[in-house]
């Protein structure tokens, strides 16, 4: 009797340790996770070196959401948001959640608020998977009760607690889930979806930028100005706010800054001659403005203007330099695209070609919408071209059915010796083709992969093949969004051109588009937060081209995708520079990096020639690349028209023919 008592002692003990080492394992993953948390919030205020490992041994893909059909306020507003009510507790969780988000935090309060607003509960049980690897998605979520465990190829990453945020990168495109979370408890979260976020995004651009047209119509200096230099000059209109009693300007002060009231109550005070005494002459408010002689020339002010509220004044500002930078460059670049108005079509040669005149030599390439081949003309062997081959099925369903209709009329119409001549595009029920020149040289990509990185000479002559390209297609409204060395074919001679336009938009001069697209190490923040973009996001993008040939790799690589926008968000100073990269082209590459898209090289008066005058590029010679006289830095062995020993080799097609599409979405390709 007394050992089974000792027994049941014993027994009781063990049981109580393991419940002890369990609160302990319990304890001991949440100080994991406040220490994780406490070294990411230490890390983010480190200046981040470069992820510099070599070249790149992978190509870069792509990424892109739906094309977003709300382009106007009009459009959002029809159709509207639900909101779904929660407490005032449950609201703070979602907005500290937010705020505690590297990606998230990043948004404008208004928006952050508008996001909780908006999402709506959700409740998952014990053991429940709520995100499953390798899943599309376009949910995110803040979990309010429960614990997660987060699981990558089936080994655990960490676990979350209530007041996390995950899943986001769903809400910037269609992407595939790279890990599991699943329900260690039941868990109640609330959650979000794309289209939804996308559009609140959208809209808080939209109507800033609605208000800010609004207040120019009404000044006198901008009447008659087009809609699309308006709709620049709001784009740079920065916000002040000044307090009740401050003096925003003092009069016989010389000035070149332009104000509008966007909220408050200003008072307009004049000393006279005999008196020293201010004599209030009248009070201006909202939508009024002051100083519009300055935009002219230099204004000496005639009187004072004070603040005179008591929740003070918030005004619209420009200055002189900004303005007059932005007329005239948009007035050059009207005059450029007027000129060039010839709307290039199909050559005479290739009108009566039929798909049936070509036979495939070779595999060039291989992408997730099909292939590229060496095909030669049956009429004529030496004559060889090079022929995309999409699958109609798999661009429905990705919906990028208006990024190929964009590629086919850009290309179909550009005439440069910095782009891919596209000649004549076919189709049949399961593809479409598009019959391009064949550059032989091989992809830049393939060249820096086996060299590793350039020297600043190789570098300047192929930065200057795309500034050439850009200023081609920039001056035509044209905006490129996927600049990286794989879309960089060199030719016979050594000279490399653009190619791949899917995602390049005709977006016009002083307009924005909002659809994120482009290749994760590539893209410009103002893509990353959804806040319109212009063909300023080709200057950020030429900035990581010239880092990643000097160096091998790009300055922002994170280890997935989100991670890498958190690291572009935290901007191109936040990056210490190989002492390899020479003094001027670390001056060029910050000034095109700039976070503001206003403020990069290449955007201000003279347009891409402030580029082409940087000292990096001092004593390049422009006219002898711009007529092929300049000797290329490589010129690559090409021994005949049917040569592709510059590419990689890829293996035969041997996937099922794709089903037919016959919807006639491509009835114009």
């Amino acid at each position: 009797m007394g050992n089974l008592q000792e027994l049941e002692n014993l027994l009781r003990v063990k049981d109580e340790k393991i419940r002890e080492l369990q609160q302990l394992l319990e304890e001991r993953d949440e100080k994991i996770l406040l220490l994780k948390s406490k070294l990411d919030k230490f890390q983010s205020v480190l200046p981040q070196a470069p992820l510099i490992v070599g070249p790149r041994k992978q190509r870069a893909q792509g990424i892109s959401a739906e094309p977003q059909m709300l382009q106007s306020i009009n459009d959002i507003s029809k159709q509207g948001f639900r909101k779904y009510s929660k407490s005032n507790s449950s609201k703070e969780l979602i907005k500290q959640a937010i705020l505690d988000n590297d990606f998230m935090k990043n948004l404008d309060m208004s928006q952050i608020r508008e996001i909780v607003d908006c999402m709506y509960p959700v409740e998952y049980s014990k053991d429940s998977t709520i995100i499953k690897e390798g899943d599309t998605g376009n949910l995110v979520y803040v979990m309010e009760e429960g614990k997660v465990e987060v699981s990558k190829e089936g080994q655990k990453l960490c676990t979350m607690a209530p007041g996390k945020v995950f899943g986001e990168l769903a809400i910037l495109y269609n992407c595939t889930r790279t890990a599991t979370v699943k329900a260690l408890f039941n868990c109640r979260l609330w959650a979000i979806d794309r289209p939804c976020f996308q559009s609140i995004m959208m809209k808080t651009g939209l109507l800033r930028q609605q208000e800010h047209m609004d207040f120019l119509r009404s000044v006198p200096t901008f009447k008659g100005l087009p809609e699309e230099t308006l709709s620049k000059i709001a784009d740079v209109l920065e916000e002040a706010h000044y307090n009740n009693g401050d003096y925003i300007i003092r009069q016989g002060a010389r000035g070149d800054t332009f104000f509008i009231i966007a909220k408050g109550k200003v008072k307009v005070t004049k000393k006279g001659s005999k008196s020293s005494n201010e004599q209030i002459i009248r009070h201006l408010h909202k939508g009024d403005f002051f100083g519009e002689r300055a935009l002219q020339g230099e204004d000496v002010r005639t009187a004072n203007i004070i603040s005179c509220d008591p929740d003070g004044v918030d005004c619209l500002v420009i200055d002189r330099d900004c303005y007059s930078k932005l007329i005239s460059n948009l007035d050059q670049l009207k005059r450029i695209y007027e000129d060039d108005e010839n709307c290039a079509g199909i050559d005479s040669e290739y009108v009566k070609l039929k798909l049936s005149d070509l036979s495939i030599i070779a595999t060039l390439g291989v992408g997730g919408f099909g292939r590229v081949e060496l095909v030669h003309l049956d009429s004529d062997n030496s004559k060889t071209h090079a022929l995309k081959i999409l699958k109609k099925h798999h661009i429905v369903e990705t919906r990028q059915q208006e990024h190929i209709m964009n590629e086919k009329r850009i290309m179909i119409e550009a005439r440069s010796d910095f782009i891919v001549r596209l000649y004549r595009t076919f189709k049949d029920r399961k593809f479409l083709y598009m019959l391009l020149e064949a550059c032989l040289g091989g992809e830049l990509w393939t060249v820096l992969r086996d060299k590793g990185s350039f020297d600043d000479s190789t570098t300047r002559f192929y930065t200057a093949c795309v500034v050439e390209a850009f200023s081609y297609l920039h001056s035509r409204g044209i905006v490129y969004r996927d600049l990286k060395p794989e879309n960089l074919l060199l030719d016979s001679a050594g000279y490399v051109k653009l190619v791949d336009f899917g995602f390049a938009k005709k977006v016009g001069h002083g307009r924005k588009t909002w659809t994120f697209c482009g290749t994760p190490e590539y893209v410009a923040p103002e893509i990353i937060l959804n806040k319109g973009h212009d063909i300023s996001a080709d200057y950020w993008s030429l900035g990581i081209l010239m880092f990643e040939l000097l160096t091998g790799s790009p300055p922002f690589a994170g280890p997935d995708p989100m991670k890498t926008y958190n690291l572009i968000l935290k901007g191109i100073d936040a990056i210490d520079f190989p002492r390899k990269i020479t003094k001027h082209a670390q001056s060029l590459i910050k000034k095109l990096c700039r976070d503001n898209p206003m403020e990069r090289l290449g955007y201000g008066r003279s347009g891409i020639k402030e580029i082409q005058k940087h000292a990096w590029f001092e004593s390049f010679n422009w006219e002898g690349l711009r007529h092929h006289t300049l000797k290329p830095p490589i010129v690559p062995l090409v021994k005949s028209p049917t040569d592709t020993s510059n590419f990689d080799d890829y293996p035969e097609d041997d996937e099922d023919p794709p089903p037919d599409d016959l919807s006639g979405w491509d009835k114009d390709f």
